[in-house]
């Protein structure tokens, strides 16, 4: 039985719920002969456990697992591995953990088709120079320096491959610099036409707001036509990558970039969080997001009664409301250790304290232990952000 699950993040948004089940159903109809289910880390019902459960009642032994995410921050290297890792103990069965879309050339073209859309609809003609036009493009922001030099080189490959004027990169959150400040420093600029596209899969509050503040510094510069892109949503070429990732499962060329990953790596700025505990903090927000219940569940908390001020924002958050500073596991090989493989053709082995292996056939049938949870004294901890009181980021926008 070949058994495909999609994590997504979930979000408050019904909209954007929708366009990711949306988006699973299509990989399923691209996939036929694979048994296909998804769920969500937080704040949407399915859950993820809710997907997996389904697969293993059809038969399902071994799962393959790909997180449904743009580039790999906290979410995809510790909390769905968290929940992958305990579901495989608990259940007997074998998850095997793909990597994230991150920077593909079919990504890529996706990206170039949702921004010549926005140009066509401008009257601009394919061929044209875009000499006296600016792009901006605005990535999610997360508190981990690798995912967001990802989103620069994404503008810097947009840029160049359609001829742009000049390029920048802005941040929905988290980082610096936010959507305001950089779409202010762009109109300094002298281009008469900016072109804003969010490299998001999904809409959202987060798009909605890229939006909201591209009107708002619009109407300061009346001279400069501001033009609004669509987001990726469920492109063609975006549900070819997923078919690709999970092909890389199967042939065993599974990389993930461990090179510039913070909780392995001393990232400049980053250096205290070389070998945190991996760990999810997501459970008391599993399924939370939508519905009335939910929306009840949210304001009095979890089972114990505890209450987590999972706040919605610019400072601390992402937007859906967390600074993920998520640790990643590298620094001991007791119960609970995640073996994060990384068998690839290279031959590398990265040794980590006490001999921790990193494997990259990410192999989750061993069991991630929780102690406390919110119920037994395990913090909400998050790390904290180095940068947040940079003059174009999160603090000074409050």
């Amino acid at each position: 039985m070949k058994s495909l699950m999609l994590c997504g993040h979930g979000s408050r948004d019904a909209g954007a719920v929708r366009e990711f089940a949306g988006l699973a159903e299509k990989l399923k109809a691209r996939l036929p002969e694979w048994q296909t289910d998804y769920g969500y880390l937080e704040f949407a019902r399915p859950i993820i456990r809710d997907g997996l459960d389904r697969l293993r009642e059809g038969g399902a032994r071994e799962i393959l697992a790909l997180p449904g995410m743009l580039f790999a921050a906290g979410h995809a290297k510790n909390d769905i591995p968290s929940v992958l890792n305990t579901y495989a103990a608990e259940h007997g069965v074998t998850i095997r953990y793909g990597r994230e879309l991150g920077i593909d050339p079919k990504m890529l073209r996706a990206a170039g088709a949702r921004i010549r859309e926005c140009l066509l609809a401008d009257g601009w003609r394919d061929g044209e120079p875009l000499h006296d036009t600016l792009l901006v493009v605005v990535g999610r922001g997360a508190s981990d320096p690798d995912a967001n030099s990802n989103v620069s080189k994404v503008m810097r490959l947009l840029w160049e491959g359609f001829g742009f004027g000049w390029g920048e990169t802005a941040y929905s959150g988290v980082t610096f610099p936010l959507v305001g400040p950089g779409l202010t420093h762009a109109a300094r600029l002298g281009y008469r036409r900016i072109v804003v596209f969010p490299y998001f899969l999904f809409t959202g509050i987060l798009v909605r707001r890229i939006y909201d503040q591209t009107d708002a510094v619009a109407a300061e510069h009346p001279g400069i036509r501001f033009l609004k892109a669509p987001y990726l949503g469920d492109h063609d070429l975006v549900v070819e990558t997923f078919v690709d990732r999970l092909h890389e499962i199967i042939d065993g060329t599974n990389v993930m970039n461990c090179q510039l990953c913070k909780y392995r790596e001393q990232v400049l700025g980053f250096e205290a969080e070389v070998g945190l505990a991996q760990e999810s903090h997501h459970h008391h927000v599993e399924g939370i997001g939508t519905g009335p219940a939910d929306a009840a569940k949210s304001d009095h908390g979890n089972s114990s009664g505890s209450r987590h001020d999972h706040r919605h924002g610019d400072g601390a958050g992402d937007g859906e409301g967390h600074s993920h500073g998520h640790p990643h596991h590298h620094h001991d090989d007791g119960p609970g250790a995640h073996h994060h493989h990384h068998h690839d053709d290279h031959g590398h082995d990265h040794a980590h304290h006490r001999g921790h292996s990193h494997d990259h056939t990410h192999d989750h049938s061993h069991g991630h232990a929780h102690d406390g949870g919110h119920d037994g004294g395990h913090g909400h901890h998050h790390h904290p952000y180095p940068h947040a009181d940079h003059p174009l980021g999160p603090r000074s926008m409050r």
